[in-house]
């Protein structure tokens, strides 16, 4: 029998499906699941760095749902289906995935308030960028070719975000967490930003630093 995921009821066994299922469109690493005291989070990466010199901000989206309080778990997967017979139930594949992303936690606490963003200017800000890939993409361009492009468009720091990159809006828009008019929170902790909206939270680590730090003078 597979393994599964026992959720609060029907609608939010639902509303993890659609959150899997925007994810899958995005990115092909998966969703993961964490589950413990009647809370279930789902995160997905939205961007993510692949190799050691690149330099594209991890963002990621988060939903937060209640699931039942035996449930405890921390899997990334590539995909969930409805189980037949109980309609508060997920199937999950018989094994996992282990992306690289993964392995980065946001801190838990101590996040500090920032600003405060319009949801309607990060949705303009997402358009404005699916049009800028849109228009930079060259029939029969490479997988890298593409890769690279979408990292400068979305990883670019965006002034109408308060300086956040770009990818942050993507994010909220592909994953359906932009609603109607809303003043969405921003508030960091270390190399961290997040966007809380009502529908998710999206969040944003800078690049991983490369090169030689400073040399400092340690005196005779």
């Amino acid at each position: 029998m597979p393994h599964r995921l026992l959720l609060a009821d029907a609608d939010t066994s639902k509303d993890v499906l659609t959150f899997a299922g925007r994810a899958s469109r995005i990115t092909d690493e998966g969703v993961r699941l964490q589950a413990a005291g009647g809370v279930l989070a789902l995160t997905t990466a939205v961007l993510a760095p692949h190799g050691l010199f690149d330099q594209t901000p991890t963002i990621l989206g988060m939903r937060i749902v209640h699931a039942d309080p035996e449930l405890e778990c921390d899997v990334v997967v590539s995909a969930l289906v409805a189980a037949a017979d109980d309609d508060r139930a997920l199937e999950l594949p018989e094994t996992g995935l282990s992306p690289a992303w993964a392995g980065i936690a946001p801190p838990r606490g101590e996040w500090q308030a920032v600003s405060q963003l319009p949801a309607s200017v990060i949705a303009q800000r997402a358009q404005w960028g699916i049009s800028a890939v849109a228009r930079g993409t060259v029939p029969g361009a490479g997988e890298e070719a593409v890769r690279a492009l979408r990292a400068a468009i979305w990883g670019e720091p965006d002034d109408d975000l308060g300086g956040l990159p770009r990818g942050v809006a993507f994010a909220a828009d592909a994953l359906g967490f932009v609603s109607g008019e809303e003043d969405v929170s921003v508030v960091s902790s270390g190399r961290w930003t997040r966007l809380a909206f009502r529908r998710g939270h999206v969040l944003a680590r800078g690049p991983v630093a490369t090169g030689l730090t400073a040399v400092r003078d340690t005196g005779l």
